[in-house]
């Protein structure tokens, strides 16, 4: 379930999300800034069901479920049609996230949470009919399971339908980063099904048979599918449940995965940024004044959505918190981003959720038509960008133009505090370092006229250091 971040005041019929359509029983839209689900009349049995279950109830309260109810308004109920028997209401998620933007430790989260719900719905003669991390958002750095309806009863001799796709899509790219060390986001956001048991198979090695899991649930499941016809498939199956599948081998199932994944661990000591506020010289030397001017910034107002792009480990992440519904806190190094999650879990902050995100490689319209899952500006709208010591970075390393740079944030039409980082500045000396310089771009003249021609300025501060300013925007009218 994706929940559209668009709106139709006037609610003559409903304007279905495009991400929705896979669930038949059931489609999102938006009506006033809330979230709705028209639901079949299948649907509708399903849900009297599911929220009759303790541990959806249970759920709910402690926020593991997101918040679901009947809707009675009898606009609402017309307006849907007559294909629809009913209409559910669910909380609001702040921010809307996928997999391929979370770190090892929000995938293991999900994964614990939908392994969680599964035995509990297990314990009730219930089951889920799909295992997506699709299904499961962040409040701050909690998991919270989304998809409400698509927990339904067990029937006698049924099978777990969504175990593939629990593999594919939450335990091998889980594998994947903590036997393999390789980042897994590529992989879930160049194929939204995930990682097959043939391909992930492919990418393992001998000595990778004799970890904890690979043989069951990596190799024996990639031959079973390779040596048999999807029909074969199908009439295995078939036998299985006519020859009375017990409920209890499912939960076996679930309860090892459980396990191995509470095992897992991905934990380098370093990467290229995750040491990177400790070893800059000019982030130490200007530190205090460069928070004094963030912190007035950000108390000046309450600001609804705040993106703190390359974050780091959240120094101003949490600044901004105080003062902010929700901050977003961008990176793209994804140990960096893990650590951080990992924090904010023991500070107990809950309005700070952390993204894998490269504003030079962003996530884009993918799926169906492109529509099915959003790029990440369409799902969610700033009124505050830190944009703090990240854009000679954006030209020097990733080539981007200093004034499409500039462009792209006047898009977001929001206010932003900048950094700019002179040439004399050891950052940028280290990025031209053995390399031609090319960059006839990145003046401070340039900079100036780019942030006046998107900008009004609202106040600056030249840094001890000499070699960083800051400035504080504000979209022009």
């Amino acid at each position: 379930m994706q929940q559209s971040t668009e709106s139709n005041n006037h609610l003559d019929s409903p304007c279905f999300n495009p991400g929705s359509f896979r669930d038949r029983t059931g489609r999102i839209f938006e009506h006033n800034g809330r979230i709705y689900r028209a639901i079949t009349e299948v649907g509708v049995s399903d849900w009297a069901f599911a929220n009759s279950l303790g541990f959806v109830q249970e759920g709910m309260r402690s926020g593991r479920i997101v918040r679901t109810e009947s809707e009675l308004s009898q606009d609402i109920l017309k307006s849907v049609g007559i294909a629809w028997s009913g209409v559910l209401l669910h909380e609001r998620v702040p921010v809307i996230t996928y997999p391929y933007e979370w770190s090892f430790s929000m995938l293991r989260d999900a994964a614990l949470l939908q392994l969680e719900l599964m035995q509990e719905a297990l314990a009730a003669d219930a089951i889920f009919k799909d295992a997506t991390p699709f299904n499961i958002q962040f409040h701050g750095t909690k998991p919270v399971f989304i998809d409400t309806p698509s927990i339904v009863r067990l029937k006698h001799g049924g099978l777990w339908e969504g175990y593939r796709q629990f593999c594919q899509m939450f335990l091998y790219p889980l594998m994947l980063q903590a036997y393999r060390g390789v980042d897994f986001q590529p992989f879930l956001r160049g194929r939204l099904d995930g990682i097959s048991p043939q391909q992930f198979n492919s990418l393992t090695s001998f000595r990778d048979m004799f970890r904890k899991g690979v043989l069951a649930h990596v190799f024996l499941h990639s031959k079973l599918r390779q040596t048999q016809e999807p029909s074969k498939v199908e009439r295995t199956d078939e036998s299985l449940r006519k020859s009375g599948f017990q409920k209890e081998l499912i939960e076996n199932n679930v309860r090892g995965l459980r396990k191995l994944i509470q095992k897992l661990d991905w934990n380098p000591k370093s990467s290229t940024w995750s040491d990177y506020d400790a070893d800059s010289e000019p982030v130490r030397l200007d530190a205090a004044a460069k928070e004094a001017f963030v912190s007035e910034v950000i108390a000046s107002t309450r600001w609804k959505q705040t993106w703190d792009v390359g974050c780091n480990l959240g120094r101003y992440s949490r600044i901004a918190a105080k003062h902010s519904d929700l901050v977003v806190a961008l990176d793209s190094d994804h140990l960096t981003i893990d650590r951080l999650y990992k924090a904010l879990q023991t500070e107990d902050v809950n309005n700070i959720t952390p993204l894998v995100y490269d504003p030079a490689d962003p996530s884009p319209n993918l799926g169906w038509r492109c529509l099915e899952r959003s790029r990440f500006a369409e799902r969610g709208q700033p009124d505050l960008i830190l944009f703090l010591a990240v854009i000679h970075h954006l030209v020097f390393t990733s080539n981007l133009l200093l004034h499409d740079v500039i462009s792209w944030l006047a898009e977001q039409n929001s206010a932003l505090v900048i950094e700019f980082v002179d040439r004399g500045d050891p950052q940028v000396k280290s990025l031209l370092a053995n390399r031609e310089d090319v960059f006839f771009d990145y003046t401070r003249e340039e900079f100036d006229a780019a942030i006046n021609r998107h900008f009004d300025i609202r106040q600056s501060l030249t840094l001890s250091s000499g070699t960083r300013t800051l400035l504080f925007v504000t979209p022009r009218s």
